[in-house]
């Protein structure tokens, strides 16, 4: 098993030293979070991740997530794991304290991020998903549908996912085949099936809640014409409770490369009652609530798995001997580690630079993105918004282009 230890060092000192935004500064309900309190978030956060989640990604490639009668099945260690993680509020750490949440800022909730995909990225997806559902219904669905899903999904008692992708689309969702026909009820009732569903089922949460673009009978061709719905897994009743099984069923799981302890499905829509969520034939605007919350997160995936790689590389080079370096003159004749070789160190600071350039972007963007939230000043939320737009497939590409690298 890999060896982990979260830089919370490294971590911290972005915190206390790009802290002088003038405009993250001005965010009143964060002028709270102070240094003493994100460095005991962070040491909180780094035992969790070391001690019971990084042995969860040797477990999960080894015994993968299975497809049995029907039932998804997560691999041995997960649902306890899970249950753990939630008792101890991992799941609300920058949900609304309204819902149950913790409150904090991103640029907080970006470190942890980054710990749980060094730790295990399989075990991640799983609660990973289920933040982008929260932030894509806490802005565009009704009170009504935010007080009844929202505090069981900070909770983390139900997940999320968000299912775009077909059979005969991708990135061009124009072509989606997935029906939306409206009911006397208002509500609507699905037909379709998407793929490449990240935890679309497993067996850790009592619901899943399902984001799913569609388009309604009576809309327009194109992405004009669609619209978002959220589909759960099991109905809910009007006091909150669990009513029966929804018209949701998982056809196969994809076998992959990695991450094998995360399920990624095909799901099946079958009369699914659903309930819109913002404006009809709006849907893609709302989907991109999550999506762009996504892709920065799929960038940090890129700077967990680099960090990662770059302790066990710097931690191997301190073991293995090969050959003689020129620049060890105390040598005896014996081989030396091959850290005293130029290239390998010059291999170990390309890694290090690199992560602590990424991370301290990140921290940028985290506090950038806050602002575009939170600031009461339209035109400084406006400017911080266009940042976040332009920087946002920079960081997903770019983060995990040198992810790969790295390793």
């Amino acid at each position: 098993m890999p060896n982990y230890n979260a830089p919370v060092e490294d971590m911290m000192f972005l915190f206390d030293k790009l802290r002088n935004n003038k405009n993250y500064n001005e965010i009143e309900k964060y002028k709270e979070v102070n240094s003493e309190l994100v460095k005991n978030i962070l040491d909180e956060a780094a035992k969790i991740n070391q001690n019971m989640i990084l042995p969860l990604a040797k477990i999960g490639d080894e015994t993968p997530t299975i497809l049995e009668n029907g039932v998804v099945r997560t691999p041995p260690g997960y649902k306890e794991a899970y249950s753990k993680f939630i008792e101890d509020g991992w799941t609300s750490l920058s949900c609304d304290p309204k819902y149950g949440g913790q409150g904090m800022p991103k640029t907080v909730s970006a470190f942890f991020d980054e710990m749980l995909s060094s730790a295990s990225l399989s075990f991640k997806l799983y609660s990973e998903l289920s933040i982008g559902a929260y932030n894509c219904i806490n802005h565009h669905a009704t009170d009504e549908i935010k007080n009844r899903y929202l505090p069981k999904i900070v909770e983390g008692k139900w997940s999320g996912t968000m299912c775009l992708t077909e059979p005969v689309c991708g990135t061009d969702l124009g072509l989606l085949k997935t029906k939306a026909e409206e009911q006397s009820d208002g509500t609507y009732k699905l037909n379709g099936q998407k793929i490449f569903i990240t935890s679309g089922d497993h067996d850790l949460t009592e619901n899943i809640v399902h984001l799913v673009i569609a388009r309604a009978t009576d809309s327009p061709k194109g992405t004009k014409g669609i619209s978002l719905f959220l589909v759960p897994k099991f109905k809910v009743n009007e006091d909150g409770s669990l009513g029966s099984r929804n018209g949701v069923s998982t056809g196969s799981i994809e076998s992959k490369m990695g991450i094998k302890g995360s399920a990624t499905c095909v799901l099946n829509f079958d009369d699914a009652v659903g309930y819109m969520i913002g404006p009809k034939n709006k849907g893609l605007n709302s989907m991109f609530t999550m999506m762009n919350l996504e892709r920065i997160v799929v960038g940090i995936q890129g700077l967990g798995i680099s960090e990662i790689a770059y302790q066990n590389s710097l931690m191997y080079s301190k073991e293995r001997k090969q050959g003689k370096s020129n620049n060890n003159k105390t040598s005896n004749g014996s081989a030396d580690f091959i850290i005293e070789h130029a290239d390998i160190r010059r291999s170990l600071l390309n890694m290090k630079s690199i992560i602590e350039g990424e991370r301290a972007l990140c921290f940028w963007l985290s506090q950038q993105t806050e602002v575009s939230l939170n600031h009461e000043n339209e035109k400084i939320k406006q400017e911080a918004a266009d940042f976040v737009s332009l920087m946002t497939p920079v960081v997903k590409a770019l983060f995990t282009d040198m992810g790969s690298e790295i390793t």
